[in-house]
């Protein structure tokens, strides 16, 4: 089993992943494979709504960039995802919130009933309304939501203050083990996958 952690800030190295490695750790320690899967700082094409992947023929969006390309791959061959941001204006890196409208549209077969969570590093403030924000792609794409002991969040602007957040850190440590355990129940687990029902759209128009 394996999960993939997205690391949603422009700073490789940063806070972000910080508290990701955390959540990789104890994942490792239970057994479960883990890759922190990095957004970076170049500009990222958000949805166009063009539609064009929902088409009979579609391959996916129609912006076939290595960033696209790359974290749908990643998530064909995941278990489980962890979604990990900074706090801009108590909200996600723009950045990432872009490249998921892509992937969770054009590609929501490889996310349904996988487990998910996100996590968010903030100097002070707005780590709810960002922690919010994410946990919506989950809600609407059937995704299991894994829970901590607390709001899944971390504080400090350099990893090095993140370091000494001890309380986010055992949260980060609590949300892996969790998602560990949840896992391996469904894995263990005989229980048959419910019929998808056709989906029925219904605008609100007069």
């Amino acid at each position: 089993m394996k999960v993939l952690l997205v690391n949603g800030s422009p700073h490789e190295n940063g806070c972000v992943f910080t508290a990701l490695s955390e959540v990789a750790g104890a994942l490792e320690k239970n057994g479960i494979a883990t890759e922190i899967f990095s957004i970076g700082n170049k500009p990222v094409q958000g949805c166009a709504a063009c539609r064009k992947c929902r088409e009979k023929e579609a391959t996916g969006c129609v912006f076939k960039d290595k960033l696209y390309t790359d974290f749908v791959s990643k998530m064909k061959e995941s278990n489980g995802i962890v979604i990990g941001s900074p706090v801009y204006y108590a909200g996600p890196s723009g950045s990432l919130c872009a490249i998921l409208d892509r992937v969770f549209f054009s590609a929501s077969e490889y996310f349904v009933r996988k487990p998910a969570a996100c996590i968010v590093n903030c100097r002070r403030g707005g780590a709810s309304a960002t922690f919010d924000r994410l946990n919506k792609y989950f809600t609407i794409s059937q995704m299991p939501i894994v829970s901590s002991q607390y709001w899944n969040s971390t504080h400090g602007l350099t990893p090095d203050e993140v370091q000494k957040d001890l309380e986010g850190l055992q949260t980060m440590r609590t949300l892996g083990n969790n998602m560990a355990y949840l896992l391996k129940t469904m894995a263990d687990s005989n229980v048959q996958r419910p019929n998808q029902e056709p989906w029925i759209a219904t605008n609100f128009i007069s």
